[in-house]
C-alpha cells in the first residue's frame, strides 16, 4: 500500500482526462503520453535526481521522448550540460523535479508522480 493519501480530485482528473476509454496497457500508456505532451510546456528547467545523482543535476527538459519509449513508463528528453559535454538523454519523468514551471506543467507532473506513488500501472 502506498503512503500517498488518495486524492479524489486528482483521481477524477486522471480517470476523465488521461485513461478515459483506455481498455488495456498500451491505451493507458498512450493516454498518459498524450496528456503529458499536451500539458507540459517545453522547455523547462528541472533537477534530474536518481540513485547515481541523489543531489540532482540541473538540466533542461526539452520534449517528451518518442511514443515507443513511453510504453512502460513516461520518459522525457533532457539536455545535460557539464563542462564541454552538451547532450540529450532520455530520463524517467519520475526522476525529474521541475524548477519554476507554469501551473499546468506542475499539475501534470504531479499527476504522474501521484500515479506512480499510488502503485498504479498501465
Amino acid at each position: 500500500m502506498s503512503g500517498t493519501a488518495p486524492d479524489k480530485n486528482r483521481e477524477e482528473r486522471i480517470d476523465m482526462e488521461v485513461v478515459v476509454d483506455a481498455y488495456n496497457e498500451d491505451e493507458r500508456a498512450m493516454g498518459w503520453f498524450y496528456y503529458l505532451q499536451d500539458k507540459l510546456q517545453f522547455p523547462f528547467k528541472a533537477k534530474w535526481v536518481n540513485r547515481q545523482r541523489p543531489q540532482g543535476k540541473e538540466i533542461e527538459v526539452v520534449e517528451m521522448s518518442p511514443e515507443d519509449e513511453c510504453m512502460r513508463s513516461m520518459f522525457v528528453e533532457v539536455r545535460y550540460r557539464e563542462g564541454e559535454v552538451d547532450d540529450i538523454f532520455s530520463a524517467r519523468l519520475e526522476d525529474i523535479h521541475p524548477i519554476e514551471v507554469d501551473e499546468e506543467t506542475a499539475e501534470a507532473i504531479a499527476d504522474w508522480y501521484y500515479w506512480i506513488d499510488m502503485g498504479y500501472e498501465f
